[in-house]
């Protein structure tokens, strides 16, 4: 019985050494990895995501768009688990992510629109030696979500999501709406429109295609803000799907992937040979569209919204991480290159297909993982 406990108190031994070979081995050195503050560099697998983590350690706190907050809720738990660093993404809107940001209180933040002049502005002060600079990381189409019953395929074009969300359409039986669907039943029931209620980004690329597709429709100047008078008003992506989801003859406009059972997501009549509906390979057709305006380290995007591409979804949304190109806190540069240097990796950016997003295309992706590299 005492050689039997030897002998299996041996292979108890054996069997922990091996483990700890095989945690070495996965967070061991790795001397080929650039953009390193010093020392080693930890690399962790998981799944099939191989994960560098660079010396990150401690905490990120970051804010912004509610738009990305499927994506980074993925990207953090695998990053997190990687890497044992623990990122706080409020996903307050865009508006909140930027202020604060500039207020010097995050580490990155997030917003689908770029950064203003008077906002990169703002950012010298908390970026020392540099200004905070806009990197495009998820791109994806902005549904415009209905609940009505007993319509499950709506067709809609710019004028009338114009009149619509201006209040000038009331009713689901509207002659407009019915020329669009000619075969839909469509009841004589008001139109519920619900809109956001605090600064966005999302509201700043909806009201950029409604004012690019249907100026006479939409005469409003366009931001965060929204402007136009009348319909409902909801906090961030997630409480307008909600109120969508929960009132029959309304719509509202989010990210697709906001889309649930008890919404369905407009198609738009582009002027091209089919209504497109909204989707991660429709919202990558019209982002490749894209042109790099920034200057500088800066990559923001001008989004061609009037697109008659066939396939092309023209209601499309970048989010950029906003981050100081020179000036980050040196005790939170290293996480933030490194959770970066992820998203933006192929590994990464396969994320967001099956999120309903859109990954960022290949040659503008590419300028972005460089950029971080260089980021001090």
């Amino acid at each position: 019985m005492k050689l039997q406990r030897m002998n299996r108190r041996a292979l108890a031994l054996g069997a922990l050494a091996a483990s700890g070979a095989l945690v070495l081995t996965a967070c061991g050195s790795d001397d080929t990895s650039s953009g390193s503050s010093g020392g080693s560099s930890a690399s962790a697998t998981t799944g099939a995501s191989s994960i560098k983590c660079d010396n990150a350690k401690g905490q990120l706190l970051s804010d912004g768009s509610s738009a990305q907050k499927n994506a980074i809720d993925a990207w953090v738990a695998q990053f997190s688990k990687a890497c044992g660093v623990q990122i706080n993404y409020k996903a307050g809107g865009s508006g909140a992510g930027v202020t604060s940001f500039t207020q010097g209180q995050l580490a990155f933040a997030g917003s689908d629109s770029a950064l203003k002049p008077e906002e990169v502005t703002a950012s010298k002060k908390v970026c020392s030696g540099g200004q905070g600079i806009d990197l495009p990381m998820v791109g994806g189409p902005i549904a415009v979500g209905y609940n009505l019953s007993g319509v499950s395929n709506l067709v809609l074009d710019a004028p009338t999501l114009a009149k619509i969300f201006n209040s000038k359409i009331a009713y689901w039986d509207d002659a407009a709406i019915k020329k669009l669907n000619p075969s839909a039943k469509l009841p004589h029931l008001k139109i519920q429109a619900f809109h956001r209620s605090d600064e966005s980004g999302t509201t700043d690329n909806f009201t950029k295609y409604l004012i690019a597709t249907a100026k006479s429709d939409w005469p409003y100047s366009g931001g965060k803000a929204w402007q136009a008078k009348g319909g409902q008003a909801a906090a961030q992506s997630s409480g307008v799907a909600a109120q969508v989801k929960q009132t029959n003859g309304s719509i509202g406009y989010f990210e697709l992937s906001y889309v649930a059972d008890g919404v369905n997501p407009v198609s738009i009549n582009t002027g091209a040979s089919a209504p497109v509906a909204p989707s991660s390979d429709s919202a990558s057709k019209a982002i490749a569209d894209a042109k790099v305006v920034g200057t500088g380290k800066d990559l923001s995007l001008q989004l061609n919204y009037n697109t008659k591409a066939d396939g092309a979804y023209p209601i499309t949304l970048v989010t950029y991480e906003i981050v100081c190109d020179k000036g980050n806190k040196s005790d939170t540069l290293p996480a933030t290159k490194a959770f970066l240097r992820y998203i933006a990796s192929e590994d990464g950016q396969n994320v967001l297909s099956g999120l309903k997003y859109a990954p960022i295309p290949a040659d503008i992706i590419a300028k972005v993982r460089t950029t971080i590299e260089g980021l001090n």
